[in-house]
């Protein structure tokens, strides 16, 4: 009995043990409505992590639309250790650092493997950026499906674009709606459907799955699903004092947990999606989300291809480098440019 007891002791003292040093993680998310935090985020957090783990890590969940507080702010509240972990599109924290914008090239990705290899690419210029400007570690990078044009009206190609107010999905889009005769207008995601409805822009730009989830067809008419926006990563990232002041153990638990639980599936499921989301929005074909939509598809011509990537060549990439400064367009050109056959200035 007495050895019964001594070892139901030990085994209470290890559990309370487990206890004293399990950490709860606040955690904001990507927006609330759309399938990247319904599908992936949510669980991961909510129910994968704390199972994982024991209890040794679990997490109190809310989004950035939820907070009310702009998605540019995300990353500089991380960084300030306002929350522990932060998710959201790094193009809207472009403002605090311009060589952010290269994870996000639009065209030069036109599937979601070479999307991936892409994001690959960019990994240790990303992890530098968030450690130096954020003052995080990057945890893990999913993508929405590929940023396409939604329009309040007809047109029959890119070159329509020309002369409307287009609404951008990140500063490399606007630049590169300039160079094509748009305007490039600076809407927040959750003001589009009313911005498009009283016409104080013609178009917008967004992933396909997110604009149907977030109901644009209702205000849209035309869909070009031409990837003028890129894939539009979410970084996932933890205050670099909050991962600091985690085990070994539960540092590796959590990435371990955000790639296998967020990055992966959401990357194997990219490419299906925009094919699903397309069909969903224009009724050319099953769509497994829900009821199909009747937007006009608008498909992209070869021509309409060249034009932009000719911009973006031409116009936007050195436009980017000239800002970025000189070293980071190098490690661009040797790392992401390898990937997709871009040399700027070359």
């Amino acid at each position: 009995m007495t050895r019964i007891t001594l070892a139901l002791g030990a085994t209470a003292a290890l559990m309370g043990g487990t206890a004293l040093h399990a950490e709860e993680l606040s955690v904001v998310g990507s927006w609330s409505g759309l399938p990247l935090h319904k599908q992936y985020e949510a669980p991961l957090w909510t129910e994968t992590l704390p199972e994982a783990t024991g209890g040794a890590l679990t997490a109190t969940l809310t989004t950035h639309d939820q907070m009310g507080i702009d998605g540019g702010d995300v990353y500089r509240m991380l960084g300030d250790g306002v929350f522990d972990v932060g998710m959201t599109v790094a193009d809207y924290a472009v403002a605090d650092s311009a060589a952010l914008e290269s994870l996000d090239v639009p065209l030069v990705a036109p599937d979601a493997a070479t999307a991936r290899a892409m994001v690959d690419a960019a990994r240790p210029m990303v992890d530098d950026i968030y450690a130096e400007v954020f003052n995080a570690k990057v945890l893990g990078i999913a993508p929405y499906p590929p940023q396409v044009v939604f329009c309040n009206g007809e047109i029959s190609g890119l070159a329509d674009l020309e002369g409307k107010k287009v609404r951008a999905s990140g500063r490399m889009t606007a630049k590169l709606l300039e160079a094509l005769g748009a305007e490039g207008v600076n809407v927040s995601f959750g003001e589009v459907p009313g911005a498009l409805q009283r016409g104080v822009v013609d178009c917008a730009v967004t992933g396909a799955g997110s604009g149907y989830s977030a109901g644009w067809w209702e205000v849209s008419t035309h869909l070009l699903p031409l990837p003028l926006g890129g894939w539009d990563p979410v970084v996932t990232a933890i205050n670099m004092d909050r991962w600091n002041s985690l085990s070994e153990e539960q540092q590796q638990q959590l990435e371990t947990a955000v790639v296998d639980n967020l990055q992966e599936p959401a990357w194997d499921a990219a490419q299906d999606a925009l094919e699903n989301d397309i069909a969903c929005l224009t009724g050319n074909g099953d769509c497994p989300a829900g009821e199909a939509r009747g937007m006009t598809l608008v498909e992209a011509t070869p021509e309409d291809n060249e034009m932009a990537r000719e911009a973006l060549v031409t116009e936007v990439l050195p436009d980017w480098a000239a800002r970025a400064g000189d070293d980071w367009a190098q490690r661009w050109n040797d790392s992401v440019g390898q990937v997709v056959g871009v040399t700027i200035g070359g």
